[in-house]
């Protein structure tokens, strides 16, 4: 007998759903991560800084990571580029480490 065997194809699960809104000098500004797995591994993510006062383009977004439209890459100010994944672990230290550095760089020029 030739029976079919149907493949059991799980949906992603979305797992992480954070969003911040941002206050004080920050405010306007809102940090955003969305993860979703299919069983323990990421599969798809979305990290994202969004301050509209600061980048006027791309819905706002000044700094994002995601892995939508075939590739992992990185948003900055309006512009994509494609970059090296190795971990979403690494990646959002990398996302932190960014903002960070960002909001050192707009506290020194505001003086």
């Amino acid at each position: 007998m030739n029976r079919r065997r149907e493949q059991k194809t799980t949906k992603p699960e979305k797992r992480v759903d954070h969003t911040a809104y941002l206050a004080g000098k920050r405010r306007g500004g809102i940090l955003k991560e969305e993860v979703w797995f299919q069983g323990e591994k990421v599969v798809k993510y979305s990290l994202a800084y969004i301050n509209p006062f600061v980048c006027a383009v791309d819905n706002g977004r000044v700094l994002g990571y995601d892995n939508s439209h075939n590739g992992h890459h990185r948003h900055y100010l309006g512009e994509t580029q494609a970059i090296e994944f190795s971990s979403y672990e690494l990646l959002v230290d990398r996302f932190e480490d960014e903002v960070r550095d960002l909001w050192r760089r707009q506290d020194e020029q505001e003086g």
